[in-house]
């Protein structure tokens, strides 16, 4: 290494272009091989920063989202789901919902794919720049009651409340006791307004008195949750409550 390039390597780690810092070598060789202008020199050298940065945030919030598998909405198949049409799927891609402050329920006995769309989603709003927190019911109530004595579960539940979107999937995989269904209403409280969320449930919303217990807080939870929401079915006909508003329209 030169010495001139070992200076280069420095003064790019103090203005943290760590990209430029570590392929300093790469980047000459390549503008040499190209005959690059300074000017030219200094767009590529931006642009590999750019690029780089952009890699490093997304594979960041790739991991900090956990999904539990990498699964891509280019792999999600549509035409197993008869009650989703193209258009509406197109429209959630868009991600307008999510700019909007919309809540997404999949609903579907187990197979139907609702998981998988949820991630496919949660990996594009990544993309789109959105930060994202993929959680089951199960674990989310775990964060929710060991917050103040497990340092992880605290990191976890910041993560949540400062999310752009929140999925939460397998809502009634468990019944909730009291204590646990209060911790998970004061959580919907605090991200209402502020932080989309897609549910995933076998079971649709009006049932889900079983696995919260309390009705009083069930209902508290549904206002703050359908409000804003397009509620889908992903094995029968879509699933409609009075009183909310829609992302889809007049079909």
């Amino acid at each position: 290494m030169t010495t001139t390039i070992a200076n280069l390597k420095d003064k790019f780690k103090v203005l943290k272009l760590k990209n430029a810092s570590e392929n300093i070598s790469k980047i000459i060789s390549h503008a040499v091989e190209n005959d690059f202008s300074s000017e030219k020199l200094i767009e590529y050298i931006l642009d590999q920063e750019i690029e780089g940065r952009e890699a490093a945030r997304l594979e960041k919030y790739l991991k900090q989202a956990a999904f539990p598998e990498y699964k891509p909405l280019s792999e999600f198949n549509l035409e197993e789901q008869q009650t989703l049409s193209k258009k509406q799927f197109n429209q959630l891609k868009e991600l307008s919902w999510l700019e909007r402050g919309y809540n997404i329920v999949l609903l579907g006995p187990t197979g139907v794919g609702k998981t998988s769309l949820s991630i496919g989603l949660g990996i594009h709003a990544i993309n789109e720049g959105y930060k994202v927190i993929f959680a089951a019911i199960s674990d989310l109530i775990y964060w929710l009651k060991t917050a103040e004595m497990i340092r992880t579960s605290k990191t976890k539940l910041n993560r949540v409340l400062k999310c752009d979107l929140l999925i939460i999937d397998d809502i009634m995989f468990m019944a909730m006791e009291k204590q646990e269904s209060n911790l998970f209403f004061q959580l919907i409280n605090k991200l209402y307004g502020q932080t989309s969320i897609i549910i995933t449930s076998n079971k649709g919303p009006t049932d889900w008195g079983e696995l919260l217990g309390d009705q009083a807080i069930t209902a508290a939870i549904l206002d703050r949750i359908i409000h804003k929401c397009e509620i889908i079915n992903l094995d029968g006909d879509s699933y409609r409550l009075t009183h909310r508003e829609t992302i889809f329209g007049k079909s």
